[in-house]
């Protein structure tokens, strides 16, 4: 998903691209290793490309504070080679074959190679922390904690007796909102500014973050131009928000509810059910859901002061609220 900042943030848009270029040039720099595997496969994801979205969050964090404060960068390096680091062991869960229009590194060097090559990440990212200061060790240790458990409720999946839906939504806000929470969080705090502000910023990730999550099971569905091949959830049986409202409604009939039942494979059948759950009222049921996040995230910005970065953060919400690619 790329920003679009409108004219009137021209000068904005430029600080946050040098900032952006900066971390850049740092990542690059800490995922450097004597070891020529750790190298190579390091590397893979980062020159892969990727949206950048949590260490550009991090920069604008810093915009309410002091934005040139020395640990803004490094921070926002932590945030992304955590991001990367979880996307080696997501892909080896998922049994995935391509990351980012490249071949997945479990898919290129096996399982047990792509799991190693995430961990050292988050050693990289561990590493860089330590000269960060205790609390952002903290918040670190704390946003982890939600990334596995995120990981591991949406592995089990709901209990007995636990609403499908609200166990989705839960799942989001771990394994997508804490990072990006924790994301502004860097940002306010690395900059120095007051306890309630930094607390307002994170609050504003972790609902910008689910909603995020959110826009990209709509895209899946929706969009012939994000890409991708639209569907890639349905194929792989992966029950995503339009999917699980589809089948609480009562109304949905059997074919359909056969349909999403299980991977859809095969080619006609992927083509049927895709053509069905676009038309289903669950994709403006949950259009519904992901506008109410951004609502609570454009909320959360009320208060904050009237800067530039403040009507970035607004223009953010409208860009993940829709978003086409």
């Amino acid at each position: 998903m790329t920003v679009l900042f409108p004219s009137e943030l021209s000068e904005l848009e430029s600080e946050m691209m040098q900032g952006l270029a900066a971390v850049e040039a740092r990542l690059r720099s800490e995922i450097k290793s004597n070891y020529q595997l750790a190298d190579v496969t390091a590397r893979h994801l980062v020159e892969a490309g990727g949206k950048r979205f949590r260490p550009l969050l991090v920069l604008l964090a810093s915009q309410f504070g002091d934005a040139n404060a020395p640990g803004i960068v490094p921070a926002a390096v932590v945030v992304e080679l955590t991001h990367l680091a979880t996307l080696y062991h997501d892909d080896v869960m998922d049994e995935a074959t391509v990351r980012r229009g490249a071949q997945s590194a479990n898919s290129r060097w096996g399982n047990t190679v792509a799991i190693l090559s995430g961990d050292f990440l988050f050693a990289r990212s561990s590493a860089l922390l330590a000269d960060l200061g205790p609390e952002a060790v903290r918040v670190q240790a704390e946003t982890f904690e939600r990334l596995v458990i995120g990981q591991l409720r949406e592995t089990v999946g709901p209990v007995d007796g636990e609403d499908p839906v609200t166990h989705h939504l839960e799942v989001l806000a771990d394994k997508t909102g804490s990072l990006i929470a924790a994301a502004a969080r860097y940002g306010a705090m690395m900059s120095g500014v007051t306890e309630d502000l930094t607390n307002r910023l994170s609050e504003f990730g972790e609902s910008i973050g689910i909603a995020f999550q959110l826009s990209d099971d709509l895209l899946d569905i929706e969009s012939t131009v994000s890409g991708k091949a639209p569907g890639t959830d349905l194929r792989e049986g992966i029950k995503t928000l339009p999917v699980l409202l589809a089948l609480a409604d009562q109304s949905t009939d059997s074919r359909l509810r056969e349909l999403l039942s299980k991977p859809l494979t095969d080619d006609s059948e992927h083509a049927e059910a895709l053509q069905a759950l676009r038309a289903h009222d669950a994709m403006s049921q949950a259009r519904a859901v992901l506008q109410q996040w951004t609502d609570k995230a454009r909320l959360l910005l009320g208060a904050l002061p009237e800067i530039p970065a403040k009507r970035a953060l607004v223009v953010l919400c409208d860009s993940v609220e829709n978003r086409s690619i």
